[in-house]
Formats: C-alpha cells, sequence, structure tokens
C-alpha cells in the first residue's frame, strides 16, 4: 500500500513563510501527477497546486504567486513552500499523488492532512 506522511505544518504569523513536504513510501512502481489541496472547516477541498512528474505545474487562483510548489523525484517527495501566508490561508492540507503500484493498478493515494494556522 502506498503511504503518504506529511510534515511541515504549524502556527506561523501573517506574512509568514511555512514548506510542507509530504514523502511517498511502499510498494510503489511509479509516481504521476504529486499535487496538494486544502480543506477548511465548513468548506469544500480545493486544489492549491499540482506537479506532473515532468514538471508543469498548476496554481490555484488564490495563490496570487505566494505558493511554489515542487518535487523530488529521487526521494518521492512533494513540496509546498508558501510565503506571505495569510489568516485565511489556515485550513488543513492534504497530500496527493498519482501512483502506480502495479503493472496494471495506479490510482490516487491522500496523505493524512497537515494543519496549517496563520494568526492575524
Amino acid at each position: 500500500q502506498v503511504q503518504l506522511v506529511e510534515s511541515g505544518g504549524g502556527l506561523v504569523q501573517a506574512g509568514g513563510s511555512l514548506r510542507l513536504s509530504c514523502a511517498a513510501s511502499g510498494s510503489i512502481f511509479s509516481i504521476g501527477t504529486m499535487g496538494w489541496y486544502r480543506q477548511a472547516p465548513g468548506k469544500q477541498r480545493e486544489l492549491v497546486a499540482t506537479i506532473t512528474s515532468g514538471g508543469t505545474t498548476t496554481y490555484g487562483d488564490f495563490v496570487k504567486g505566494r505558493f511554489t510548489i515542487s518535487r523530488d523525484n529521487a526521494k518521492n517527495t512533494v513540496y509546498l513552500q508558501m510565503d506571505s501566508l495569510k489568516s485565511e490561508d489556515t485550513s488543513v492540507y492534504y497530500c496527493n499523488v498519482h501512483a502506480r503500484i502495479t503493472t496494471y493498478y495506479a490510482d490516487n493515494y491522500w496523505g493524512q492532512g497537515t494543519q496549517v494556522t496563520v494568526s492575524s
């Protein structure tokens, strides 16, 4: 089974920065697109950023140039650098990985979520 372990969340002051990490492990043959989503209480889960295996990135409109997604394929890890954080960025951030675990099976896998709290 694929396991995604997230880290890097926490409490930060408005205007500060955090760097989230998500490391994939388990019986993984290959990994395709990796991404970050977030969901605040009472709100729908929304896309934060994605990055393909080739390095093509997609960002949610709310990022406004503040966030940067990257990946280290050798470590099966995806990162989210968050700068100029705002209180509205407060949410649980979830890592998502599209992974192939057998010759015939691939699926999306989710991390456990990491809390990001931005105080004003």
